[in-house]
């Protein structure tokens, strides 16, 4: 998986109207909460506040999936909130009638009701449905666990619902545009396969290659691969080599060079630490590193990680 890009905050000053709120809304909002004794502001200007975790409605723009082992890990989590609280606020947006969305923080949430506690401290924010989408794919990716499919369906769910093209997904999440389509591409494969993906039994690295065998051959290339336990490097082996695989894969846009399986290693792995493609050209160990940005933004992120530099 690729890491999680840097944090990008919603637009400061969001205007009621863009938020959904009524203009009149929003001061009574702020009101009522400020009238609330639990209610008390954040470094940031935001408002803090306890809130009854009964009051607080799933996140509408949600599409992690949380699998049974991850229900099962939210246990010592619960553990750990009936001893000491939350000790990192949840978000949430207000709704009708007294009741709030939550934005992040769904793991805390549940643990918290797990755990019988009757509130919990939340961040309150007033943003627009794609800021608080928007926000809800950020945390995500900072979730090393996050699976490839979950991701995915956060991509197309910014593109379906608020029209975002690839390239604005890709400067909202700070990743590259191509990044954002190779995700984007997973909702093709069969359902077996996405449940892999899902449960962890193959990696977005093996979904890559099964990408570019004929769609009739995908689930069967895939059962070979879990039930095998098959590595990246052995995969690829398998669909390049095995004489099966050979009328089954899509022709190449042009011919295909044979790259050592170390080089094309040290490609993938670059390619996954920066967010960016990588190419690698060796000849009897010279050649030389591309790396491929796709704006400036992508330019200055890359050159701090680099020279140890954030911008």
């Amino acid at each position: 998986m690729l890491p999680g890009p840097r944090v990008v905050a919603p637009t400061a000053g969001t205007s009621a109207l863009a938020a959904g709120v009524a203009p009149g809304a929003v001061s009574s909002v702020i009101a009522e909460l400020h009238g609330q004794a639990a209610a008390r502001k954040t470094a940031d200007g935001h408002t803090l506040i306890d809130l009854p975790v009964e009051s607080i409605d799933e996140n509408p723009h949600q599409t992690r999936s949380f699998t049974q082992r991850e229900i099962e890990s939210l246990q010592e989590l619960a553990d750990s909130i009936r001893e000491q609280g939350v000790i990192q606020p949840i978000t949430v947006r207000p709704g009708k009638d007294g009741r709030y969305f939550l934005i992040t923080g769904e793991r805390r949430l549940r643990a918290s009701k797990m755990a019988a506690k009757a509130t919990i401290q939340a961040i309150v924010r007033i943003v627009s449905e794609q800021q608080a989408a928007e926000m809800t794919v950020i945390e995500n990716l900072q979730r090393r666990d996050l699976n490839c499919v979950d991701l995915a369906q956060a991509y197309i769910m910014l593109s379906q619902e608020f029209g975002m093209t690839q390239e604005q997904i890709g400067q909202r999440m700070g990743i590259a545009r191509e990044t954002v389509s190779n995700y984007m591409r997973l909702a093709k494969l069969p359902d077996g396969v996405l449940h892999d993906l899902r449960s962890g039994a193959l990696e977005f690295s093996h979904a890559r290659i099964l990408m570019r065998l004929d769609p009739e051959v995908v689930g069967r290339v895939a059962h070979k691969a879990v039930s095998e336990h098959m590595s990246v490097e052995k995969l690829e082996s398998f669909v390049l080599f095995d004489k099966s695989m050979l009328p089954h894969q899509k022709p190449p846009a042009r011919p295909a060079r044979w790259v050592d399986p170390n080089v094309r290693a040290a490609q993938r792995k670059l390619e996954e630490i920066l967010g960016v493609r990588v190419k690698i050209r060796d000849r009897k160990g010279k050649g030389k590193i591309v790396l491929e940005y796709s704006s400036l933004e992508d330019f200055d992120r890359v050159l701090g990680m680099l020279t140890g530099k954030k911008k």
